[in-house]
């Protein structure tokens, strides 16, 4: 592996992350904001690792004994693309920084992250779990594993670019799904549906400021698309930065993923949710139980 390719830190674990096989656990949890890691530190029952670097603050400790790793992401694809493929690929590095082709290990990642919500029922302090995601960013199509086998949602892919009109200067959108098995076991109780990952918060989200959208309509074409498999329909529920990305790369390199927000926004009644900093707590609570379980 070429030094320029596989980009090491001075002590020998991953460039960005700064983990490696023995400091990452295989149940993860990803936030965006590096200060909302601390929240873990009075959850997990021990800390056994900790590291800062930019905006990824990571955290390893237990919880009833299951061993969890939480980290910060940042915001957007872009730094999704850092933080997935140095977390598969700590998968691989030991210790002494020795590469392996071979890892026996699959990870189990939740994204636990805020978002608007797309339809007028779903309230701010919500919980919104993504069984779909559709990706605005195009992110995905600059790899020739996902342009070689993504047949698999191309059908629900070409509804959506004929549903919203878009138009062919931007990137093609891309579906994925998350994963089954964490949904039912940690979203049994929420709100589900398809989450919109957009590639910035202004403009790609639908708001105007000095500039103005090239979309006409953005959120309302969004949460009008609707799509129906044997197993019932769904609508797109909410709109954010990441978890196109996340399951890309979990669908690729074999990891299970999900998603879950606390819905800060509510897009068709304009409505914010301010102080949401508690029911954020409430819930990352929520989803360590669960997942350690």
């Amino acid at each position: 592996m070429k030094a320029s390719e596989l980009v090491l830190a001075p002590d020998g674990t991953l460039y960005h992350i700064r983990l490696n096989s023995s400091t990452l656990a295989d149940k993860v949890l990803l936030v965006g904001d590096p200060g909302r890691v601390e929240m873990f530190k009075d959850i997990f029952e021990t800390v056994e690792f900790e590291s800062h670097n930019r905006e990824i603050h990571a955290l390893t400790g237990t919880y009833h004994g299951t061993r969890l790793t939480a980290l910060s992401t940042g915001m957007g694809c872009d730094n999704i693309d850092i933080v997935m493929t140095e977390l598969d690929a700590a998968l691989h590095l030991s210790d002494k920084s020795d590469w392996s082709d071979k890892s026996d290990r699959h990870l189990q990642i939740v994204r636990i992250g805020t978002s608007g919500s797309l339809q007028e029922d779903i309230d701010c302090g919500s919980h919104v779990a993504s069984a779909y995601a559709i990706g605005l960013d195009g992110l995905m199509n600059y790899y020739k594993e996902w342009k070689v086998g993504n047949g698999k949602w191309k059908d629900m892919e070409d509804a959506f670019i004929k549903h919203m009109g878009l138009d062919d200067n931007l990137a093609r959108p891309y579906c994925v799904k998350g994963s089954e098995m964490l949904l039912d076991k940690i979203a049994f109780d929420m709100h589900h549906g398809i989450t919109a990952t957009a590639p910035g918060f202004y403009g790609p989200q639908g708001r105007t400021i000095r500039l103005h959208p090239s979309i006409d309509g953005l959120n309302e074409k969004l949460a009008t698309f609707e799509w129906k498999e044997k197993n019932g329909k769904w609508n797109v529920t909410n709109l954010e930065m990441e978890t196109s990305a996340i399951f890309g790369f979990s669908h690729l390199l074999g990891h299970e993923a999900l998603t879950v927000c606390l819905i800060i926004a509510n897009r068709p009644r304009d409505t914010f949710l301010n102080n949401y900093h508690p029911q954020m707590r409430q819930l990352v609570g929520k989803i360590v139980e669960r997942l350690a379980d």
